[in-house]
């Protein structure tokens, strides 16, 4: 069993309390997965918690959250939950039992508990539904959506990352329930739909979100044709999705880019120059383009940015005799591109006898 997880276990337990790992650090051990976010359900109340782990922060509902290393804790207290208003729970209960705490929680592969001893403790069935690769939820599946539909696109997002299948009855209330998810923020709309796209089984998502009829309430399109990447901005720069994903101006920027390039009929030296290395390797990735070949076109690029052209506005006013204007601007700009596309060298006798030569354009 991991040391520091059956020391945090050991330090409660020390203290006259139970506690046991539970939720997904679980259920992704059981499968083979890494996982670096440990929930920890316990009979202590966040005050006591508290007396235990003094520099840990206080969770909204009741317990305590801390990191460690690479690690990030939760530590809730056994609760039994009585009514729901906008998905979170505002009357509930602390208690001293960990079925009915178990009870409150979503699926039944996220129910699993974990002792000290490294003991695994399964009392809603989620064994079983881990060995039938099913996602099946504890309880009344209308009513545990109906309480917090986040846990539509949840479920959805498990069984695409597990690459189980839905419980029947699970998806069949899923379907009838399905424009519950109009009523969550698309920030967490978002948050779940990057776990689905950045999954291996992206296209198992997609299949099973476009199933459900989630594709359409969420106004998708060309998900069909979607290249599976590891990079965000580049699958969302393969779908149109018109409602608002609360970007940020920089992931904006990024994905209509990529959105640009991928349309180009080929990645060109001048497209490398113009959008950058990073933007331009994750649209060729989209495009089957060797990274070693974007690389090679990057080192060879005569500049990487206007500011390395070596001759000045200062200096092309004093050639051509003439003031500051937009003029130099525009000659700037003709240099950059004779520049990038290899027809005239970045020297300075070269840029002065081509500015020479071809005055006449610009000088009317």
């Amino acid at each position: 069993m991991n040391k520091i997880i059956k020391n945090i276990l050991t330090k409660i337990e020390n203290e006259g309390y139970e506690a046991y790992v539970v939720g997904g650090y679980v259920r992704d051990l059981l499968v083979g997965i890494s996982s670096y976010d440990i929930d920890i359900c316990t009979n202590a109340t966040p005050k006591e918690l508290l007396n235990i782990y003094p520099n840990a922060s206080c969770k909204n509902l009741g317990g305590i959250e801390f990191k460690f290393k690479e690690y990030h804790i939760e530590i809730s207290t056994y609760r039994e939950e009585i009514k729901y208003k906008n998905r979170h729970p505002i009357e509930f209960n602390y208690i001293n039992n960990l079925v009915v705490d178990l009870q409150r929680r979503d699926f039944t592969i996220n129910a699993i508990c974990m002792n000290s001893r490294g003991e695994i403790i399964d009392l809603v069935g989620g064994i079983d539904d881990l060995s039938e690769l099913k996602v099946k939820m504890i309880g009344n599946p209308s009513k545990k959506i109906k309480e917090d539909p986040l846990r539509i696109l949840r479920a959805i997002r498990i069984a695409t990352i597990l690459n189980f299948n839905l419980d029947r009855e699970l998806y069949k209330e899923i379907k009838e329930n399905k424009k519950l998810i109009l009523t969550l923020s698309n920030t967490r709309i978002k948050e779940e739909l990057d776990k689905i796209l950045l999954s291996k089984n992206v296209k198992k998502g997609l299949n099973l979100l476009e199933d459900i009829g989630i594709i359409s309430i969420l106004k998708i399109s060309n998900w069909e044709n979607i290249v599976p990447v590891k990079n965000l901005e580049g699958m969302y720069a393969q779908l149109n999705i018109n409602i608002d994903i609360p970007f940020t101006k920089e992931e904006k920027n990024n994905i209509e880019n990529i959105r640009k390039i991928i349309n180009k009929p080929s990645i060109t030296k001048e497209i490398i120059y113009r959008y950058g290395l990073y933007l331009s390797l994750v649209a060729g990735e989209i495009q089957n383009i060797d990274k070693k070949v974007i690389n090679k076109m990057y080192n060879e690029l005569p500049i990487h940015d206007k500011k390395e052209i070596v001759l000045t506005a200062k200096e092309i006013k004093e050639i051509l005799n003439i003031e500051y204007s937009k003029t130099i601007g525009i000659i700037l700009k003709n240099l950059e591109e004779q520049i990038i596309n290899d027809k005239v060298k970045n020297k300075k006798t070269e840029l002065k006898k081509y500015i020479i030569e071809h005055k006449s354009e610009w000088l009317k």
